[in-house]
Parts: C-alpha cells; sequence; structure tokens
C-alpha cells in the first residue's frame, strides 16, 4: 500500500528519480519482510492453530499445511510489491497475466501431487509454493526490463530512509489494520470451531467463494487509491472526487452481482468442496450473510483507499479498527455467547460494515475539505 502510493504520487507529479528510489526501497523491503515472516510463520503455526481451538482431527494436516504455506512468504511479498509497483503506473495487464498464469500452474500441479504422487495436504501447499515463486520471478523480469523510472537495477537494490519512511508513514497503519482485521477473524475462526468439523468445512468452502468477491472488491479498492494518489500529485483535486464516484457506482453494482449470484447459485457452487449436506447446509447460512451484503464491505474499503490516496492512512486505520475489529469482539463477546448460532456469529459482518462505513464517510469529507478546494 504505502509503495503503492507513494509510487503513483511521484509518477503523477512527473519526478521520476523519486519514483526510482521508491521502486528499489520497497524490492528490497519486500524481500527482507518475506525472509522475517516465513522464518515466524513456520515457528509459530502450530502454537497458533492449538489457540485457536483447532480440533484434533485436523491440527497435524492445518499445521503441515501452513508450514508449507510460509515458504512462500518471500515470494508473495515480491508479487505483490511488485505489482503494487506496475499498478500504481497504470500497469494491471501484466501483473494479472503473471498470476493468471500463476494459477493455472498451481492448478496443474495440486492435480499432480495429489491424484499421481498421493501428497494430499502437502502436495496443495508445495503447488501453491511453487505457482507463488512463478508469479515473483515473472515481475521480477518484468521490473528489470521495464524502460523509464520503474527499471529495477540487482544492483541498486537498498534502502533509501527517506522513501522508506514515507512508504512507513503510509504502509504501516494499513498493516497494522490487516493485522488487527486478522486477529478478529482468528476470534471468528475460534467460534466456528467450537460448532465441530462440520461447521469448520462449511466455513472453509464459503469463505472460497467470498474471497473470489473480495478479490472483485479489492481492485476497486487499489484503482481508488492509486489515481487518487495519482491526481492528488499532479494537483488535480476534482478528477479525485470522480475517481471515487466512479469507484463506488462500479463496486456496488459488481459486488451486488456477484454475491446475489454466489448466494443463489450456493448450493452448486459449495459442491465443488464438498459433497456433504450438512457442510453445505453450513455454507449456505454463511453465504447469507458474507456475500448478499457484501456491498458494504466494498464501500468500506473504498474511502480507506481514497483516504491514503491523499496521504492519510493512520486515520482510517483506527476508524477502521473502532468500526470493524470493535464491532466484532463486542459482538464474540457479548451477544454470540447468549444466542448461539452461525447466524448470530455472521450477522457481525454486515453489523460491522455498516458501522465503519459511516466513521469512514464522516472522516473522509473532514479530509476532503481540508485539501484546496472544497467538495462541490
Amino acid at each position: 500500500v504505502g509503495a503503492n502510493v507513494l509510487v503513483a504520487r511521484f509518477h503523477g507529479a512527473g519526478r521520476d528519480d523519486e519514483v526510482n528510489e521508491t521502486v528499489h526501497t520497497a524490492i528490497t523491503l519486500s524481500m527482507v519482510s518475506g525472509i522475517f515472516l516465513l522464518i515466524l510463520g513456520v515457528t509459530v503455526t502450530r502454537t497458533l492453530l492449538i489457540w485457536m481451538g483447532s480440533p484434533d482431527d485436523v491440527l497435524d494436516q492445518s499445521s503441515l499445511y501452513l508450514k508449507i504455506y510460509f515458504l512462500a512468504m518471500p515470494a508473495t511479498l515480491l508479487y505483490n510489491f511488485g505489482s503494487s509497483i506496475l499498478r500504481a503506473v497504470g500497469d494491471t495487464k501484466r501483473p494479472l497475466f503473471y498470476l493468471v498464469t500463476a494459477g493455472i500452474i498451481n492448478v496443474c500441479f495440486n492435480l499432480f501431487f495429489v491424484i499421481v504422487c498421493h501428497l494430499g495436504v502437502a502436495g496443495v501447499g508445495l503447488a501453491t509454493v511453487i505457482a507463488e515463486y512463478i508469479s515473483a520471478a515473472l515481475i521480477i523480469r518484468c521490473l528489470m526490463r521495464s524502460q523509464g523510472c520503474c527499471h529495477l537495477d540487482l544492483h541498486q537494490l537498498g534502502i533509501v530512509k527517506g522513501k522508506l519512511r514515507q512508504i512507513m508513514q503510509i504502509g504501516l497503519p494499513a498493516e497494522m489494520q490487516g493485522v488487527v482485521f486478522s486477529l478478529s477473524n482468528v476470534l471468528i475462526q475460534s467460534s466456528i470451531n467450537s460448532f465441530g468439523s462440520t461447521a469448520m468445512a462449511g466455513n472453509t468452502a464459503s469463505m472460497n467463494i467470498e474471497n473470489f468477491i473480495y478479490i472483485s472488491m479489492n481492485t476497486f479498492q487499489q484503482t481508488a487509491m492509486s489515481f487518487t494518489s495519482q491526481n492528488y500529485g499532479a494537483g488535480k483535486w476534482k478528477r479525485m472526487d470522480k475517481v471515487l464516484r466512479n469507484c463506488i457506482l462500479l463496486s456496488v453494482v459488481v459486488s451486488l452481482i456477484l454475491g446475489g449470484g454466489s448466494y443463489l447459485f450456493g448450493p452448486e457452487l459449495l459442491k465443488i468442496y464438498t459433497s456433504d449436506p450438512k457442510v453445505i447446509q453450513c455454507g449456505m447460512e454463511i453465504l447469507l450473510y458474507t456475500t448478499v451484503t457484501y456491498f458494504m464491505c466494498g464501500l468500506m474499503d473504498l474511502f480507506p483507499g481514497a483516504l491514503r490516496g491523499m496521504g492519510y492512512s493512520a486515520i482510517p486505520m483506527l476508524l477502521s479498527i473502532i468500526g470493524t475489529v470493535g464491532t466484532r469482539i463486542v459482538w464474540i463477546f457479548m451477544i454470540f455467547p447468549r444466542h448461539r448460532s452461525l447466524d448470530v456469529l455472521f450477522i457481525s459482518y454486515p453489523a460491522s460494515w455498516l458501522i465503519t462505513i459511516i466513521l469512514q464517510v464522516i472522516c473522509y469529507f473532514f479530509v476532503r475539505k481540508r485539501i484546496h478546494n472544497p467538495l462541490p
């Protein structure tokens, strides 16, 4: 997030030397962070799963999968940082092509390792790791071959302190928000685990479907952030407002289509992952609250994206934590214990999204008025 905003802002302002410094700082940061997450993840995975109350019948397989998955962290961060740099200057096609390529390779290796080699969960994890490293290699190759301000020279890798500080000022609050969001999801997952393996399987299947919608919604957040930052750097304030309006319209329309369609065809989609009627029933209960209302999640992310594009990252982080995480924690510890059901548990999602939207909209209008031209 920090690299994306900074590259987009300097690119919009025509400051190519600062774009190049940001590129090399960001790629170096991604490598260091990826190695750190690899070591941390492999070390604490089993302990975290135990703390989450994972049932004994899935603990060993879950731990094995995650340990293998964490081996891909350096590649995951390299791809994410590299693709964010390309998207910041308007190149969205090549990151997509590389991701599609890696996705196809992932599917092929999944089939090979599971069906031919009989590696089970380990095979699925290994296929993911291979695909991640291929996508990282493609994105690094692209940056090295790029001409102009985004050209990557491996001999120039290093940290420019000023750029690192600016990346952290924008990216660190976003990162902390993600961490706290993950912790709140861990609490919800722990509550789901208390219903047993059937509920866990239903949640896993429904989350796979939900992730497709989330990725679509996240693209609009990234678009709002990048183009807001570009126009902020160029001093084109009214275009920032137009970008946000267009992103809101597209986000709502796409989320209603995908969310409504996912619930309407939910039983058929869930059968891709399981044939157990009880698991499908649990999955449908969850999809009702996490897909039909997903347009609110899209709106909740759009306004922080626009705010980060203008350089304001700490405030939307605090509001998101208060609105989303705070609501879910109160829900899990005060409301859910009195009415133990999946329905009551997952109502916390749209409830938290709505509260956060209200807070973020108020914040956006206050920040927007501080910029040279008031809202029209």
